[in-house]
């Protein structure tokens, strides 16, 4: 396991600056100019190891200690497909351009303590093929972290060394976005052709950066630039694409990864659970889950961000579920309650299982839609902060949301489940559309490798649950396949970080997010005691949309941080803010 050495790295170099930052971008690269531990560490490949478990709390993950500030999911509640706790401004146009910024000054960490491992490096002795994985460890992490940047803030000063006091990159301005997007490429490039692949990694490596990994990184890089190019008419969409659609083909076609199946109808459920997204055997769910993973015990996983074992091995636990699941911080909205289709394959209002109309509880919903709306939602049972447990369901204006929820943590109130930071499943998704972007159409035979294998691990492979995707579907149902395939994506990746960042790339934010928020359709019955919250045509409304606005001119990208222009004369804002 990785982490097992993380804080005592930390611990021992930070005080004498080896991985520290400022806040601000004049400090941002400086080292002080003494190093205590530099003229003895920089030896062996094991320090390299060493170094490189720092780069492993950059991971997005399910705790407040994710680069952001909060847990990974949560930033879908920027988005029209969640609510609840959201930093002010995301959809309600009340952002301003902040002093500081969580995500510019850890993810400028990030490449500082990268930048320093590849420099550093070179006086380390061993065999040149172990240097080289850790190298390419380092070039992953720098990769990761300029595209947070990027796609947060667009044009960003790109340092690829670390500084020292008067160096002119202290002041550097910023960089064309296509540039550091093909430094990224350069970086998971070098990570992919000298980082294992997972099929040999042993229990003790689980977790850290593979061949398949920096190509599935890729990928959603790729991915990200291209339909943001193409939503704007810049040139680089079709290269970007193609790249995209080229590293998630190789991560399909080299044979190291699958969907998790052990769990057959019920396994994208368990994938979120200890059994497949974690760590554990759940027949010792009870005790804690028993650490003893390997890429071969879950397919699907490329990457994950690990939290331990239990409480006598508890290295980053979280408290996920208690702590925001259970109050509904973060709860479907209607949007994502409708993208779900019915056993039939259609959408509401074509379907003809479509009971939206004469609902007559909060239950009807559920009924003959695709599988995977009952495994992420709680239908007929919620949390309850009272017993800690399920209990007989009572309505309320949020929904519940059930990935990462684990009954056992909640009474332990400590969760060790891991975050799927890259799973296979968002590969293939990548490659659908990436294929469909590219060219304006995609194969049965694409559609076959990509959604509709999806589709039959929802459905353990029962076609009556959820046929599947075909052009002749599309072409007879009057269906569009962009948004068939844009479905599938929000559907298979809901509350997992991702809804938020499409809408941008997609450029669909400004028509979305001014919209009033709405949740579940409201029963009296069902809430006997309670007040009658704000409605809309029987559905609550979360947040009207007098509250809510997007200024396109604006808002698909971030303000720099203040405090950082007044550093240096060099950097602009972003336009508007």
């Amino acid at each position: 396991m990785i982490r097992k050495y993380c804080f005592r790295v930390v611990l021992w170099l930070l005080p004498v600056g080896i991985f520290t930052l400022a806040g601000c971008m004049k400090n941002l690269d400086l080292s002080p100019e003494s190093q205590l531990a530099d003229n003895n560490f920089w030896q062996t490949t094991s320090d390299m190891s060493q170094a490189c478990n720092y780069l492993y709390t950059f991971l997005n993950g399910l705790s407040t200690d994710d680069p952001s500030g909060l847990p990974t999911p949560l930033q879908d509640n920027y988005s029209d497909k969640t609510f609840g706790d959201r930093s002010v401004g995301f959809g309600d146009g009340s952002s301003v351009a902040p002093a500081t910024s969580n995500e510019w000054t850890n993810y400028y960490k990030a490449i500082r303590a990268a930048n320093n491992i590849l420099e550093k490096s070179v006086t380390v002795t061993g065999d040149a093929a172990t240097i080289n994985r850790y190298l390419g460890e380092a070039r992953f992490f720098r990769g990761m972290a300029y595209f947070e940047l990027v796609k947060r803030f667009g044009d960003v000063p790109y340092i690829n060394r670390t500084l020292t006091s008067g160096d002119s990159m202290l002041y550097a301005a910023r960089t064309a976005r296509q540039t550091v997007v093909d430094s990224i490429y350069a970086d998971l490039d070098f990570a992919a052709a000298y980082c294992p692949q997972p099929d040999v990694l042993a229990s003790a490596q689980y977790g850290r950066i593979t061949r398949s990994a920096a190509l599935a990184y890729k990928s959603r890089v790729a991915l990200f630039e291209g339909t943001w190019d193409k939503a704007r008419s810049i040139g680089t969409a079709q290269s970007n694409l193609q790249i995209a659609a080229d590293a998630s083909y190789m991560v399909i076609t080299e044979g190291k990864h699958s969907l998790y199946t052990a769990q057959g109808p019920e396994s994208y459920y368990y994938e979120f659970q200890y059994d497949g997204g974690a760590s554990g055997n759940p027949i010792q769910a009870t005790v804690g889950p028993q650490l003893n993973y390997t890429y071969a015990t879950n397919k699907e996983n490329i990457l994950v961000r690990l939290y331990g074992q239990n409480q006598n091995n508890n290295i980053a636990s979280h408290s996920f579920g208690r702590s925001y699941l259970d109050q509904a911080h973060i709860a479907p909205t209607r949007v994502t309650m409708d993208m779900y289709l019915y056993k039939d394959g259609l959408p509401q209002g074509l379907s003809a299982y479509d009971s939206s109309a004469d609902q007559t509880s909060s239950l009807t919903e559920f009924r003959n839609r695709d599988p995977r709306m009952e495994m992420s939602v709680y239908n007929n049972t919620m949390i309850t902060p009272s017993t800690g447990g399920l209990i007989p369901y009572t309505a309320g204006i949020n929904y519940r949301y059930r990935k990462y929820w684990i009954v056992s943590d909640w009474t332990a109130n400590v969760s060790f489940v891991s975050f799927n930071v890259l799973r296979y499943a968002e590969v293939l998704l990548n490659y659908a559309e990436a294929k469909f972007e590219l060219n304006g159409a995609i194969s049965d035979a694409d559609l076959d490798i990509s959604i509709n294998a999806l589709r039959n691990r929802a459905t353990g492979n029962d076609v009556s649950k959820l046929p599947l995707l075909t052009n002749a579907f599309v072409s007879v149902h009057g269906l569009n396949m962009e948004t068939e395939i844009r479905r599938e994506r929000t559907v298979e990746l809901a509350f997992e970080g991702q809804a938020y960042w499409d809408m941008l790339r997609w450029k669909t934010a400004e028509a979305a997010l001014p919209k009033t928020i709405l949740g579940r359709k409201y029963f009296a019955d069902e809430n006997p005691s309670g007040t009658t919250p704000n409605l809309f045509n029987g559905y609550v409304v979360l947040e009207d949309a007098s509250f809510r606005t997007f200024n396109p001119a604006r808002d698909y990208l971030w303000g720099l941080p203040t405090k950082e222009l007044a550093l240096s004369s060099n950097l602009a804002q972003n336009p508007n803010w």
